[in-house]
């Protein structure tokens, strides 16, 4: 085991597969020279040369579109946003061609691509840079989407994505690419559609992802004291979920809060209340809850920015009312 940094588990992940694979690429803004605007690829155009590692214009549209065209004639790119909330300007490149290609051109093409960055609420980046796009890509046929939580599942999750034949959104939060972590040495890759049971409960379930997992591990040492025991799942996949995982949790503890720092308002838990609906609803003793951000722009004061997502005293209480049955 080796203590490692998110950040550095994500550039040990490309890094390998770059090594693994010639046909693994990175495209993005300021990845070469810079290392990336959070360092996942620091001195890798040194290793495999500019070409493999290309810096590009401030043109999210066309080089999302590059690298479509790049994995339909048989590469495997790696595309970085600078910021996941700019790839809103590649939105139809992600929908309309990567999620469809392999479907309208008959199985003739696959586009093994991966669309990866920071994201989430940081502290004071201003609305513009703490977005949360997971909902906004939910919708989108054909591609799979992903969110890391520790350096871990970083690493592993990362390759897993990279070797994948289908398309994957794969999110990284901006606050946690300084968390560190002993990760196991050598080779080792996440199955991409499997939860990850963090912890195991009798009382309830709490779904979460991201950076959400570990305010609600800080909510759990609250909880235990209170003699509350909670299980707890972190979703890593956004799409498809792991209905298998979540069901089973259900049909132990028959009550479910969702916690996520995506917006209230058609978000990834709005999502998730209704696949529970349909598939567990004999096995609820009440209605599911879930605590999402504020549906408003994230503010820049960060007093205003901490009231907008949810934080682990929230999951406290919350877990507190579901447990006495008061919700």
């Amino acid at each position: 085991m080796a203590e490692t940094l998110l950040f550095n588990a994500l550039r040990e992940a490309i890094d390998e597969e770059m090594a693994r694979d010639p046909k693994v690429l990175v495209i993005g803004e300021d990845v070469g020279h810079y290392g990336g605007s959070y360092k996942v690829t620091k001195d890798l155009y040194k290793k495999y040369g500019e070409l493999r590692v290309l810096d590009t214009p401030i043109a999210e549209n066309s080089f999302t579109g590059m690298a479509v065209g790049a994995a339909m004639t048989g590469l495997r790119p790696i595309v970085e946003g600078m910021n996941m909330g700019f790839l809103l300007l590649a939105f139809n490149q992600i929908s309309n061609n990567m999620g469809m290609l392999r479907y309208t051109s008959g199985g003739n093409y696959t586009i093994p691509t991966v669309v990866r960055g920071p994201g989430g609420v940081g502290r004071q980046l201003g609305a513009e840079h703490s977005q949360r796009l997971e909902a906004y890509f939910h919708a989108i046929p054909g591609i799979k989407i992903i969110a890391c939580s520790t350096p871990t599942n970083a690493k592993g999750l990362l390759k897993a994505a990279i070797r994948d034949d289908n398309p994957v959104v794969f999110f990284e939060h901006v606050l946690l690419y300084n968390l560190s972590e002993n990760i196991p040495e050598g080779e080792y890759i996440c199955a991409l559609d499997q939860a990850d049971l963090v912890r195991e409960g009798s009382d309830l379930t709490i779904l979460t992802y991201s950076r959400m997992r570990h305010h609600c591990l800080k909510a759990i040492e609250q909880l235990d004291q209170e003699g509350i025991d909670v299980e707890l799942i972190d979703l890593i996949s956004l799409k498809p979920f792991d209905l298998d995982t979540i069901c089973r949790s259900v049909r132990k503890t028959h009550k479910v809060l969702i916690v996520e720092e995506c917006m209230k308002t058609g978000g990834i838990g709005a999502e998730l209340i209704a696949l529970l609906t349909e598939n567990c609803f004999d096995d609820l003793d009440c209605r599911p809850v879930r605590l999402s951000s504020q549906d408003i722009p994230t503010p820049y004061n960060g007093n205003l920015e901490n009231l907008t997502i949810i934080q682990p005293h929230q999951i406290v209480e919350t877990a507190r009312q579901l447990k006495a049955g008061r919700i």
